[in-house]
């Protein structure tokens, strides 16, 4: 009973665990093709990591609220766009 209760209270919670890991995936492959230099890589696992964080913060007192949610949305979108435009900026990693 206990863990349907966490499952009703966190339905957001799955929806972002799974973009966060998906944008992880897509800086991993980004890294390993060639498509992001280091700096690049690191900077964008930087920004993965304030999402996160965000995600800890808001969830700290068990209670995600619209305008936590907002920030973490918002944060995670911009942390996607980043990732397309460091992926297709035609810099590339040097051999």
């Amino acid at each position: 009973m206990l863990a349907f209760q966490a499952i009703q209270a966190h339905p957001h919670k799955r929806v972002v665990d799974r973009h966060h890991h998906n944008s992880h995936q897509r800086i991993q492959h980004g890294a390993r093709t060639g498509a992001l230099t280091p700096h690049e890589t690191k900077i964008l696992q930087m920004q993965q990591m304030k999402v996160k964080s965000y995600k800890q913060m808001a969830m700290a007192d068990g209670h995600v609220t619209p305008r936590e949610r907002q920030l973490i949305n918002r944060t995670q979108h911009r942390a996607d766009r980043n990732i397309y435009y460091q992926k297709h900026d035609r810099q590339v990693r040097c051999r």
